[in-house]
């Protein structure tokens, strides 16, 4: 009930913080500040017409500093929309390439560093939604193997990415929509999302009264992976 209460009194406080505009001024005002908050979709950076040949791909990429991972999900605060995103860093990815085919990949994330503006929201989200005590990584693995041949010669970077998602110790069969890339340095981008619906993987929805979370979301991720 205390961890409750800090949620509640966390996610209101824009709301308070607001009080001048009105009871229906508040909500509006704070809404509008949070989505005004919540990070761009992961999209590839600048290519500068950089690209790899089958041959030049082959051999295992890993993740570098400037990688990271999240979420995304949408909220109703008194009737007004809301979206919220919280971002990682501590993310580790290795992936194998042989013959212009992505033959092997595995992404992993440590959950509880993720966070967003909102320090009471991100204690619900490690404590009570995700157990992050418990449950402390979520993982990525491809288990189809997937032609890079296009995305990496600039052709086409649209890519599926079929493959294993486990989040709170659960384990679902999931396609990942990405889109792949050569930076200026040569190294590899990976940018897409998952949608994940949270019951799925044993996760509540938080239900706060005046504040909602829809049941589902999206796992976003960017990477970019050197050798």
């Amino acid at each position: 009930m205390e961890r409750r209460t800090k949620v509640l009194l966390g996610i209101a406080a824009g709301v308070v913080v607001v009080g001048a505009a009105g009871v229906i001024g508040g909500p509006v005002v704070y809404a509008g500040l949070v989505n005004g908050a919540a990070d761009a979709a992961p999209s590839l950076a600048p290519t500068g017409g950089a690209t790899l040949s089958a041959a030049e791909a082959d051999g295992t990429w890993t993740s570098t500093r400037t990688s990271f991972a999240g979420y995304r999900v949408h909220e109703v605060l008194r009737g007004q929309d809301v979206t919220v995103t919280g971002r990682t860093e501590d993310v580790d990815a290795r992936a194998t390439v042989a013959g212009g085919s992505l033959t092997a990949a595995t992404v992993t994330v440590r959950v509880a560093s993720i966070s967003t503006p909102e320090a009471a929201r991100d204690e619900y989200f490690r404590g009570t939604a995700l157990q992050t005590d418990r449950f402390p990584t979520a993982t990525f693995r491809v288990t189809e193997p997937v032609d890079v041949r296009a995305a990496l010669a600039g052709t086409d970077r649209d890519v599926a990415l079929h493959g294993d998602l486990t989040l709170h110790g659960v384990t679902r069969t999931v396609t990942a929509k990405a889109q792949l890339g050569v930076d200026r340095d040569g190294d590899v981008q990976a940018a897409g999302s998952v949608p994940i619906t949270f019951s799925d993987y044993g996760v509540r929805a938080p239900d706060l009264g005046f504040v909602t979370v829809d049941g589902h979301g999206a796992v976003e991720f960017s990477l970019e992976l050197a050798r």
